[in-house]
């Protein structure tokens, strides 16, 4: 009889941590979901307003080229300081900042009549989303290590989601306000937002020197991606898929409309090139942490990369929505690129090197996508030599994926 007081009474005062415990795991995910909505939407929204912000700063043809390649640049310089400031800092500390200069560089380039200070603002802005990227997966590691493909999956929809609303909302409210201005700006509200929820947790973490700023500090010091075949395998890897990425969504409207399609239907198969990498995102993930090894994976997704372009090129009109979709499919490398940067490290900390080593060399190599489809579209006239350099593309992305494939840690490198 006296023994029943004895179970109830740490139950009920287990049951309460355990809520608040649920309680926080929520609050991190929609605080990390909310980040990612605004990783792409300060690019896309720039893309749809392209030819107004042109008129409107009087830009030359060379500073709207600037403009447009200012992402894969800044992601690869910015990002690669992110370790370096983790060392120093907690990572909701430099999440903080990041969102800062997030907000202020979307806020402050829509306020000045210079193309010069557009540019540099510009430039802010990228900063915050540069440092976004690589956090993101040392923050999947830290909070949710059993649940990574489940979370990088979500995050990587919720980054999906902001480059689609940014793409197809900007033009309407810049209508709507009358201005490109407001078009833009408005999406620094939507930065804001998501300093409230990591502001508590930066302001516990207030650590002044950098032996005690963060735990495992002396990891990310002594992990060296740069000095490891996983390090470099994995960065021409991330770099692959996204130039392939970013030439797609570079050049693929001009293709079609040289294949007799509409302005509208040209930007209609664009658009389902995104649409279905929604779903992808969030199922890839989750089968890439399941795979004890991902060898037939990695190489299905080239396959199907290869067996798109090759369609483009010899049947761009008859199978043009066939091979977008294909094309779609294979591209979900992208999400298991970024579950593949938690499960290659032991800790957070090596997560984020891992991550800002990959990331930085990559998006530099994904930079020269756009330049030199377009160089080859120019010199021969042709959509031929473009797409057989995008197949030679996805097959090194195949052959770096097959030393990534099975389980193996930088830490161990």
């Amino acid at each position: 009889m006296s023994t029943s007081p004895m179970v109830l009474e740490p139950a009920a005062a287990v049951a309460p941590a355990v809520r608040g415990r649920a309680r926080g795991t929520l609050l991190v995910l929609a605080a990390m979901l909310l980040v990612a909505l605004n990783l792409r939407t300060s690019i896309t929204s720039v893309g749809s307003l392209l030819t107004e912000v042109r008129e409107g700063l009087q830009l030359s043809g060379l500073m709207a080229g600037v403009v447009t390649t200012m992402p894969t640049i800044a992601f690869a310089f910015f990002g690669a300081f992110t370790p370096v400031l983790v060392r120093r800092f907690s990572a909701p500390r430099v999440l903080v900042a990041a969102m800062v200069a997030l907000v202020a560089g979307q806020a402050l380039r829509v306020a000045t009549g210079s193309a010069a200070v557009f540019v540099i603002t510009s430039a802010l802005a990228l900063s915050g989303i540069a440092i976004g990227n690589v956090l993101m997966p040392m923050l999947v590691k830290q909070h949710f290590p059993e649940r990574t493909g489940l979370v990088t999956g979500a995050y990587s929809v919720s980054m999906s989601i902001g480059a689609t609303i940014g793409a197809a909302a900007t033009v309407p409210i810049a209508h709507a306000f009358g201005s490109w201005r407001a078009g833009l700006g408005v999406w620094a509200i939507l930065a804001l937002a998501a300093i409230p929820l990591w502001l508590p947790a930066a302001l516990r973490h207030r650590a002044a020197s950098r032996a005690t700023a963060v735990p495992g500090a002396e990891t990310i010091a002594r992990v060296r991606p740069g000095a490891t075949r996983l390090g470099w395998a994995m960065a021409i890897f991330f770099g692959a898929q996204s130039l392939s990425g970013y030439a797609a969504m570079g050049w693929l409207p001009t293709l079609f409309r040289d294949a007799g399609f509409s302005p509208e239907n040209a930007g209609l198969l664009l658009g389902i090139l995104s649409v279905v990498g929604v779903p992808m995102g969030l199922i890839m993930p989750s089968l890439t942490a399941r795979l004890p090894n991902l060898h037939g994976l990695i190489l299905a997704l080239a396959g199907l990369m290869i067996v798109a372009y090759l369609g483009m090129m010899l049947a761009p009109r008859a199978g043009a929505y066939l091979w977008v979709v294909v094309l779609s499919v294979g591209q979900s490398a992208f999400p298991l690129a970024l579950t593949v940067l938690g499960l290659r490290a032991r800790t957070a900390e090596g997560t984020v090197a891992l991550s800002a080593f990959a990331q930085s060399i990559g998006y530099l190599f994904a930079a020269l996508g756009p330049l030199l489809v377009g160089y080859f579209y120019g010199l021969t006239g042709a959509w031929t030599v473009p797409m057989l350099f995008l197949v030679a593309v996805a097959l090194l992305q195949a052959t770096a994926g097959l030393a990534i494939a099975r389980p193996r840690f930088i830490e161990d490198e």
